[in-house]
């Protein structure tokens, strides 16, 4: 019959926190709303799967007739397997999704963490995901214009008397990699002002190794494209130098400022401390 009795609930958490279990029933419902909103602009990419598909196939019919096959007055890419169109409706659709309903996972996510933040690191990051949302967009945008170079540099490669047959599973992956690495990397040079700006990056360690950071996004953008060409690498690589260079210019200029402020503060206690001792040893000489 114990266990039959009605639990008596948990007392409250003092200063308004959560219980682990709060945590994980918030957690919970936040990945719900996420998964319905994916769900439903997957079905959103379902209905609309021809006009989706039509824009993501558009660098491919870029591309110079002698590198692709052409049906008629379109361009053609290959399946091989029964299902294979069906699971190509069901990927763009479920990436139409994830994109369409990106403000409300992101929304989703911002609502749980920032309840664990302080008023300043709430300020800083709600500016980082502000700026991070068009960077993004930029890279991926740049990706999507300069993807047929890469695809026809690659295709000129081919022999003559072979005709190159690009698979959906394959185009596709090219496609979305392309997308994420260009967004990605110019986010690069964001992380560096948000590491400077909550004061774990300072500018003069960045000018010091300025040659070497170069070099290194050269490095990065010629490992990173899945086309592995040198108009790809360019692409990608001189962007993210130009953003660097405008993230090392705020640095300089923060650092400044913040290093200004200091100077004031500190001689403000300074002055403060001096004072203080000065009337304490006026009430000694007084007491004397």
């Amino acid at each position: 019959m114990a266990l039959l009795k009605r639990s008596t609930p948990a007392p409250p958490v003092e200063d308004g926190r959560m219980t682990l279990m709060e945590h994980i029933r918030e957690l919970r419902n936040r990945i719900v709303k996420m998964l319905l909103a994916v769900v439903v602009g997957t079905v959103v990419g379902f209905a609309f799967f021809g006009p989706i598909w039509d824009f993501m196939t558009a660098p491919f019919c870029r591309l110079p007739q002698a590198y692709r096959i052409t049906n008629g007055a379109a361009c053609t890419l290959v399946v091989h397997g029964v299902l294979d169109g069906f699971m190509i409706n069901l990927k763009v659709a479920i990436i139409f999704g994830a994109v369409v309903s990106a403000p409300i996972w992101l929304y989703q996510v911002w609502a749980f963490v920032t309840p664990g933040l302080y008023q300043n690191e709430r300020r800083y990051s709600l500016g980082f995901l502000c700026l991070a949302v068009p960077l993004f967009a930029a890279g991926a945008a740049l990706a999507y214009l300069t993807m047929d170079r890469g695809l026809s540099l690659l295709l000129s490669f081919v022999p003559g008397n072979a005709v190159p047959l690009i698979d959906v599973d394959d185009y596709l992956t090219f496609l979305i990699l392309m997308l994420v690495i260009f967004g990605v990397s110019f986010l690069m040079p964001l992380l560096m002002v948000f590491l400077n700006v909550i004061g774990v990056l300072r500018f003069q360690t960045v000018a010091k190794h300025q040659r070497m950071v170069v070099f290194l996004l050269f490095v990065f953008a010629a490992v990173a494209t899945p086309s592995q060409d040198p108009f790809t690498m360019l692409a990608l690589a001189l962007p993210m130098v130009i953003l660097f260079f405008v993230a090392e210019v705020f640095m300089h200029f923060h650092d400044k400022r913040k290093d200004a402020a200091d100077a004031l503060r500190a001689r403000a206690i300074e002055e403060e401390l001096d004072g203080a001792s000065a009337s304490s040893a006026d009430s000694v000489d007084t007491l004397d």
